[in-house]
């Protein structure tokens, strides 16, 4: 077998999108001159470009491709620090996924693809790769939408009868109060008065009732919140994205409008 066609059917088989046995897989790595570590690490890049050289940048990568997206899995990354990937991937979108045991490649690849997809970034010499494990907690709280709704609309129901200022005022405040722990530490979150938020909280108590004082509401809350606010950002990222997809496609003439245009004088 042909070492690149082995690297790609290799690649395939470690993003999850083929089955080999064991021993097969043992075959595919030699074919391919790719001993598979025992730990490896997911790159996805926005764009193709110079990604052969990148690839030997950072070990040797396995190259491939998932979706249109090109995809590069790092071999031991413990010899590939942060600031060895971070100036590699200067300049240029990507995420980086976090680091899993070979056996399970393909979450590493899943989740970086995913975090590129929340946060592309933009192309230019000081763009920064983005990283998985900077987003743990808002990942899991995004994995899946239909749970976040389900979640916000259970504990947040008391915050619907507002206006949408007086529903956002207190839902700020309500999640600087339970990630500082106090109205002193929320009111410096907040850059407001300490008053100003134990007045909010005195609200937000009549609200809410005796339950804010349950230590797994209050845990819930945080993740309603969080949730809500992560997927406004997400919805806010589409709704801008399919805007942009419309105006370019709205942009590009049909052969048969542009032939006609032309034989119109236009």
């Amino acid at each position: 077998m042909p070492v690149a066609r082995a690297r790609q059917d290799l690649f395939d088989v470690l993003a999850g999108q083929r089955e080999v046995p064991e021993e097969g897989l043992s075959e595919l790595s030699r074919a391919a001159g790719w001993p598979i570590p025992d730990t490896l690490q997911a790159v996805v890049l926005a764009t193709p470009a110079e990604a052969p050289q990148l690839a030997a940048a950072l070990g040797h990568a396995l190259i491939g491709n998932v979706e249109g997206y090109t995809c590069l899995f790092v071999p031991d990354p413990a010899t590939q620090t942060r600031a060895r990937l971070e100036a590699a991937l200067k300049g240029r979108p990507a995420a980086v996924g976090h680091v899993v045991p070979a056996t399970d490649t393909a979450s590493s690849l899943r989740w970086a693809r995913y975090l590129l997809t929340l946060a592309p970034g933009r192309v230019g010499p000081e763009s920064r790769p983005a990283f998985v494990d900077d987003h743990l907690s808002a990942l899991l709280l995004l994995q899946d939408e239909s749970l976040a709704d389900a979640l916000t609309s259970r504990w947040l129901g008391p915050l619907e009868e507002l206006t949408p200022r007086q529903s956002e005022r207190l839902e700020v405040t309500l999640l600087a109060w339970l990630e500082g722990g106090g109205a002193p530490e929320a009111a410096k979150l907040l850059h407001v008065h300490p008053q100003t938020v134990r007045y909010r909280l005195r609200q937000i108590e009549k609200l809410f009732g005796p339950v804010l004082r349950d230590p797994r509401t209050r845990f819930e809350l945080e993740m309603a919140l969080r949730s809500r606010r992560l997927m406004a950002h997400v919805r806010s990222y589409r709704a801008r994205a399919g805007r942009r997809a419309r105006a370019v496609a709205s942009s590009i003439r049909p052969l048969g409008v542009a032939r006609e245009a032309r034989v119109n004088g236009l």
